[in-house]
């Protein structure tokens, strides 16, 4: 995918269908408000990015996707919704359509920059696990399940704005979390009865753990 520079320059004048011309305020006008409600979540897509990417050079060509697509569309914007969401909703579909166009392997997550008290609330953080096999159980969660449980319990979005982003019945996002986390729990209580076995003493000194 070929790189276009995200900076967007309205000019003095440009044309638009029907040749009314906008004069240089009211672009400069959409430009700021997009600054302002789009453009600021940046830093949160691209993170989100980075997780669901195989590499940083593609999570970084579907974000630039995402935000020029977004500015295209950024008149049919409801005011007053949420932004985050809305963005979003655009990055998934780039990124739907981008593997679709590859028919590249299923992408696993990388939760290289997410904190420990970030992680899944829903787990059982008394378990005496590393942040390292935390991160590899959640990575192992089939995607539509990651996903949920990344949107809801790391971004903090709602059901609705979930269901809005991955075009799905809210009914359906509720049911993935539940079945994700129920997972997630299943393997991480696992990998925490393998470590309380005599066997895994020397396992948990090399790593740690005690």
């Amino acid at each position: 995918m070929d790189r276009i520079p995200i900076k967007l320059n309205a000019g003095n004048k440009r044309a638009c269908p029907g040749h009314i011309l906008i004069d240089d305020t009211v672009a400069t006008n959409r430009r700021d408000e997009f600054d302002r409600l789009a453009f600021a979540h940046f830093g949160e897509l691209r993170r989100v990015a980075l997780r669901v990417c195989e590499d940083r050079e593609t999570a970084d060509d579907l974000v630039q996707e995402a935000f020029l697509r977004a500015w295209r569309s950024f008149d049919k914007f409801e005011r007053g919704t949420n932004c985050r969401a809305w963005l979003f909703r655009i990055f998934f579909y780039v990124r739907s359509e981008y593997r679709r166009n590859q028919a590249r392997q299923p992408l696993v997550f990388s939760l290289d920059h997410v904190e420990e008290s970030r992680l899944p609330s829903q787990t059982n953080t008394s378990l005496d696990l590393t942040l390292e096999e935390i991160k590899r159980a959640f990575a192992e969660l089939p995607e539509p399940f990651r996903i949920a449980v990344l949107l809801s319990d790391v971004e903090q979005l709602k059901y609705r704005e979930i269901a809005e982003v991955l075009n799905v019945p809210v009914g359906t996002v509720m049911s993935r979390l539940s079945r994700g986390r129920g997972m997630l729990r299943a393997k991480l209580a696992t990998l925490a009865s393998r470590n309380d076995e005599p066997g895994s003493m020397e396992t948990n000194k090399k790593s740690g753990r005690i």
